[in-house]
């Protein structure tokens, strides 16, 4: 064979056998007819095990190539202009993320033929390819696949046999992958979500020790003094009045400024100590300064400001406990949000609450949505029934529409969500049977798709994103589950007006 070096996208011969380029690959190109030792080579490939020798001749004319470990023979984004079979060696598949990391996809191992998918759907390769070790590839131009794919039946049809296999299996792979990345991407919000709750408990249990501990004082020194039975009763008045309210009263700022005001000049007036961190306590629960009057006249002196700090102590336990119990109620709807989210489908067959199913996605969402400042319209269907299901993957479908609608919208956009069930009369059915369906819509007030990017917006790959921000596999697989459930999925888009529409059959008959 001849030595030939790579440059330029065109092959010159050169006097040695072996070019040493870490970069590029050495080339060496093989006679236009397949040899005696290279069909020998070729019937060992397990993708040409059952093909007739006659069409395995069809192999002439392709280009032998040769990587070190360490060589890239592809990056990601390139333009789809090759079809190998790897000969010996392994190549690694790999795929850049958003910070510039490589994450490994797959192997192709000796044996495996591989870049037909890119250069049937005519898209940029997805990921780049890497030798992990020196290897042996045979390698055919655009042209040359073209002419394998039209004139070698045998062939065309193992391509586009081990093309199934692979991009099924690698499909199984990228759905698991891209759930665990959204995951991945929440789970800073996530954190951000527990930790609100999770420190708002925590100051308040704070606060609520030292409550206890003041209220433990306070009833020390009452216990030494000869309360009368009226300063007792007015003491019992005044706790009753305090645990009548459940909650803290509502007011608007102004109304809640005045009213601390007022009362923490009374306070002030009558020596009560700390009369500032008082005030705020007792006007959430609406007393006031009348109220207080009859405390006052049976505690006369320093006793009367005792009296006091014991009751704010104790209104002031109570609404701690309060947001206590509200901050564990906020922990606990997000877990069980994640754990519907994550468990959604694993059964062998599960009754699915469409409204719940997207709850718990909004949850997960939530700190997406704050960020953008987003106003999110819900409009959900009352009393739908469930959606019986056998396949996973619901959530992911909410998921992805919310979260392009989310990158879509300008900051304080809109996204809507619609659910409702449509029944449709199909007269191909026995006794004009009719069709249930599940309804939901998700739209946005953002940009819009642009027209020409609307036609492949549920192609495999395709994507608007820079590389390495977006895989292009979001509302593939979004399609792909809908054609699981037997729904389907459209969509329309303009400036300032996107909507995607999810149908999903409750009878699968």
């Amino acid at each position: 064979m001849v030595a030939v070096k790579k440059e330029a996208g065109r092959y010159f011969a050169v006097s040695n056998t072996a070019v040493s380029a870490r970069t590029e690959p050495a080339v060496t190109a093989l006679d236009s007819l397949v040899s005696d030792e290279l069909l020998a080579r070729l019937r060992t490939v397990p993708l040409l095990a059952d093909v007739p020798e006659n069409e395995v001749r069809c192999l002439y004319g392709g280009t032998d190539l040769r990587l070190s470990a360490g060589d890239y023979l592809v990056h990601q984004g390139d333009p789809p202009r090759f079809f190998w079979i790897v000969f010996s060696g392994e190549l690694h598949i790999v795929q850049t993320q958003p910070d510039g990391r490589e994450q490994h996809v797959a192997t192709m191992p000796a044996g495996t033929g591989f870049g037909e998918l890119p250069l049937l759907s005519n898209t940029p390769c997805a990921a780049s390819l890497r030798a992990s070790q020196d290897s042996e590839l045979l390698q055919f131009d655009e042209h040359q696949f073209w002419r394998l794919m039209t004139d070698c039946p045998s062939i065309r049809k193992a391509i586009l046999g081990n093309m199934a296999v692979r991009f099924q299996k690698y499909q199984s792979v990228v759905v698991q992958q891209e759930k665990m990345a959204s995951l991945g991407t929440l789970a800073a919000g996530l954190m951000h979500e527990l930790n609100n709750p999770g420190a708002a408990a925590v100051r308040a249990a704070a606060q609520l020790r030292d409550n206890l501990m003041r209220m433990h004082r306070l009833t020390a020194k009452f216990s030494k003094s000869n309360l009368s039975a009226e300063q007792k009763q007015c003491m019992f008045d005044l706790q009753e009045h305090a645990l009548a309210k459940e909650k803290p009263l509502r007011m608007n700022s102004l109304e809640q400024s005045d009213a601390e005001e007022k009362l923490t000049e009374w306070l002030e007036n009558a020596s009560v100590e700390d009369a500032w961190k008082l005030a705020p306590t007792l006007v959430s629960i609406g007393i006031t300064a009348g109220e207080l009057e009859c405390a006052r006249a049976e505690f006369p002196g320093a006793i009367f400001s005792d009296a006091l700090n014991w009751l704010e102590a104790l209104v002031s336990s109570i609404q701690l406990v309060t947001t206590i119990e509200e901050s564990i109620g906020r922990v606990s709807t997000l877990v069980k949000a994640v754990k519907s989210y994550a468990y959604e489908g694993k059964g062998s067959k599960q009754s699915v609450d469409i409204n719940e199913s997207i709850h718990a996605t909004l949850v997960i969402l939530a700190h997406k949505f704050r960020e953008k400042q987003a106003v999110v319209e819900k409009d959900l269907g009352k009393d739908l029934p469930p959606l019986q299901c056998e396949c996973s993957g619901l959530n992911q479908i909410w998921t992805n529409l919310l979260d392009n609608a989310i990158d879509a919208i300008p900051q304080g956009g809109t996204v809507r969500i619609r659910t409702w069930m449509d029944e449709i009369s199909n007269a191909t059915t026995a006794g004009n049977k009719s069709r249930r369906f599940l309804c939901i819509t998700v739209a946005d007030n953002g940009a819009g798709i642009p027209l020409e990017s609307q036609a492949h917006v549920f192609d495999p790959f395709y994507t608007t994103k820079p590389v390495g921000v977006g895989t292009g596999l979001g509302l593939g697989i979004v399609q792909r589950i809908v054609d699981q459930y037997g729904g389907t999925i459209t969509f329309s888009s303009e400036p300032g007006a996107t909507e995607f529409r999810v149908r999903l059959p409750l009878d699968r008959g």
